[in-house]
């Protein structure tokens, strides 16, 4: 037996000074394709720049990333230069691989 989805909204209509409600079935879930497509635009919008980001918008954007370890990053980054490739975040204090790989579609340079 196939899941559908059901959900009832209602549109607003309003004619002639008055408000009608209307129910509307929603519709089909989109394709797993269309909803990976949405998912990768998705990442790549929320991505951040390890060479321009503040450490505030490092720590909201990082999984495991908090202040701290945000201003470490910019800290590093105003001591060396800016980073040349993803893979010398690792350098950071306090930065290790799996925080690295956790957050790859997260970052650019």
């Amino acid at each position: 037996m196939q899941n559908k989805l059901k959900a009832l909204c209602f549109t607003m209509i309003m004619s002639a000074g008055t408000l009608a409600a209307l129910p509307v079935k929603s519709a089909e879930p989109a394709p797993a394709a269309a909803q990976v497509a949405i998912t990768a635009d998705k990442e790549a919008a929320a991505q951040v720049s390890l060479n321009q980001a503040s450490a505030e918008e490092l720590a909201a954007a990082l999984n495991g990333v908090g202040i701290k370890k945000a201003e470490a990053i910019v800290s590093y980054r105003e001591q060396y230069g800016d980073f040349t490739e993803i893979e010398q975040l690792k350098e950071v204090p306090g930065i290790g691989n799996a925080l690295v790989e956790r957050n790859l579609s997260r970052l650019k340079l």
